[in-house]
């Protein structure tokens, strides 16, 4: 077998390899260390990081599917200066990758306060702004669910951000493309979906919901197929580049999400389910790259018309 080239560019930025873990499933990164060396991945993704500390919901948060899972951690992260003066530089010292901040915020303002911060921090390579979170001073809704205010919230850290900005956008909408485009006209740099969809589980016996919070996100191999018609549809409709992500958990998937327009691809509840899925990924790509006669994954990005 030939050698193969696993490399893709991300916004100027090179990725040994298109795998990364995505956020709220790899903690920061520094939990897993022992475990892999972690410089087999392309990029980190970092769990939610909002301003202040969070605790997160109530429990139970967890609920299992037959194809996914269900969950309502709630945020729950050590907050901004946590993340910029301890996590993230922890991890540069022994992981040469992207490293990814995840940010969420309640209010524009926030977003803004925390991305500036990120940005500040030289061992963050690219912010990923998480516009699922609700939109508190306007009654709950969350912002990545119409396109003005994701629109706003990507113009308000743009003009305090110098790195790369990726919006990490929700399926739970009638429109993904317009609110994609939305954030590119904004001056995204990139696109990151999806997040989880709004799933419920409840427990027949004690006749309640089994999550405390009732309802939760949704992940796993089931959502993998509505994940793939969106990062197509954003892919095609947008010029801006896109992290695929919602239900991957094998090589033919990360082929199948490049083709479909993905630069990078990101591995989310399956890393709960198998803590040494994103190495696996990544050491069988080059065989599968041999059997489908693939010399370099740059190559095959949108192929599929």
């Amino acid at each position: 077998m030939v050698n193969k080239d696993l490399s893709v560019s991300l916004c100027g930025l090179r990725l040994e390899n298109p795998v990364i873990p995505a956020s709220g499933t790899f903690g920061f990164g520094l939990e897993l260390a022992d475990t892999f060396d972690l410089n087999v991945l392309g990029g980190i993704s970092l769990k939610g990081t909002t301003r202040e500390a969070r605790f997160g919901n109530p429990t139970p948060r967890i609920a299992e599917c037959n194809a996914g899972m269900i969950n309502s951690v709630g945020l729950q992260n050590p907050g901004i200066e946590a993340l910029v003066t301890d996590k993230a530089p922890a991890l540069r010292k022994i992981y040469r990758g992207a490293i990814i901040a995840n940010i969420s915020g309640f209010s524009v303002e926030e977003y803004a306060y925390n991305c500036e911060r990120a940005d500040a921090c030289p061992d963050i390579d690219i912010l990923e702004v998480n516009v699922s979170c609700p939109n508190v001073h306007n009654g709950g809704m969350a912002f990545g669910t119409d396109p003005a205010s994701a629109a706003a919230v990507t113009k308000a850290v743009k003009a305090v951000s110098h790195k790369p900005v990726f919006l990490k956008l929700s399926p739970n909408v009638t429109d993904i493309v317009s609110i994609a485009r939305a954030c590119e006209d904004a001056g995204a740099d990139g696109i990151t979906l999806i997040n989880t969809l709004l799933g419920m589980r409840i427990d027949i016996r004690r006749r309640r919901p089994v999550i405390a919070n009732k309802m939760g996100g949704f992940s796993g191999p089931a959502v993998f197929p509505l994940a793939l018609r969106m990062v197509y549809q954003v892919a095609h409709a947008c010029s801006i580049p896109v992290m695929g992500c919602g239900g991957v958990r094998r090589a033919e998937d990360v082929v199948e999400m490049m083709m479909a327009g993905a630069t990078a691809v990101q591995v989310g509840a399956e890393n709960l389910r198998n803590p040494m899925v994103c190495p696996e990924i990544v050491a069988a790509l080059p065989e599968l790259m041999d059997n489908l006669g693939i010399n370099s994954l740059q190559e095959i990005i949108g192929i599929v018309e």
